[in-house]
């Protein structure tokens, strides 16, 4: 039997033929997870949880793992997360200008990737492919990059009008697939950008095809809410993005969790 208990951070993942996980607790990659497919795993909220920024014991999180004053002050919160294209970071500006410098003002990609349907994304090149097996994406490619993320920004603005930026998790966790051409995608969407943007467009288009740890896909998914249930004990039939899956379809996100202190054992 194994045991671990922690401050819950997102799934560490390997790129590998299929998909490595690690369980993270205290940004620590504490077990390994593919061997427990097939398993009785049991998932404990001990009942506490700390901001993921500063560490101090909270009783509500917002925007997954952050206490209420990092939530409106860390650069790791700010809305150009969320919002690229309002990023300052190539301007020398933001919450916290040398976190900015280091992770916004750096080269950004803007993918396309297939997790329930075709979808335009945006993510800081050292994070290819760790972004698209985050989101679950089952094959991608990079359509351009860029030196700074405000610029990979604006093009996803652009490109969103043509093609959604969310993924239907329900349909990605029943491996329900959309078999689209994406490299037609991006020939064709290039079509739709400023001259301006033209310019950081790839010139080759490699697809790749990202394989997940699954023993078998459910044909119906229930959401666990870990707030309401305390505590999950299933069996455990796969992972993909940042869902475990359990044995009858019920499917918890772990990232969601971040902040919580869990007791994980199998």
């Amino acid at each position: 039997m194994c045991m671990e208990e922690g401050i819950l951070r997102k799934m560490k993942v390997e790129a590998a033929e299929p998909v490595k996980y690690w369980l993270n607790l205290n940004k620590q990659a504490v077990l390994e997870l593919n061997s427990l497919l097939g398993r009785q795993v049991h998932l404990e909220w001990l009942g506490d949880m700390e901001c993921i920024a500063c560490g101090r014991s909270i009783r509500k999180t917002y925007g997954q793992g952050f206490c209420y004053p990092c939530f409106r002050d860390s650069p790791q919160a700010a809305p150009c997360i969320m919002r690229p294209e309002l990023c300052e970071a190539h301007l020398g500006k933001g919450r916290d200008v040398e976190w900015e410098e280091s992770h916004h003002n750096q080269p950004h990609v803007v993918y396309l990737a297939l997790t329930s349907d075709v979808k335009v994304g945006v993510t800081r090149a050292t994070q290819v492919p760790t972004r698209w097996i985050d989101q679950g994406a089952w094959k991608a490619l990079k359509i351009a990059e860029t030196p700074y993320r405000q610029l990979a920004g604006r093009m996803e603005v652009e490109l969103k009008q043509y093609v959604s930026e969310r993924t239907d998790w329900r349909k990605m966790l029943v491996d329900k697939r959309s078999d689209q051409n994406l490299k037609a995608w991006a020939d064709e969407l290039s079509d739709y950008l400023p001259s301006d943007l033209e310019t950081y467009l790839s010139q080759q288009h490699q697809v790749q095809e990202i394989l997940y740890p699954v023993q078998a896909y459910p044909s119906k998914v229930s959401s666990i809410d870990l707030d309401k249930v305390k505590s999950i004990d299933q069996k455990l039939q796969g992972i993909r993005g940042q869902y475990l899956i359990f044995e009858g379809g019920s499917v918890i996100n772990l990232r969601k969790y971040s902040g919580y202190r869990i007791r994980f054992s199998a």
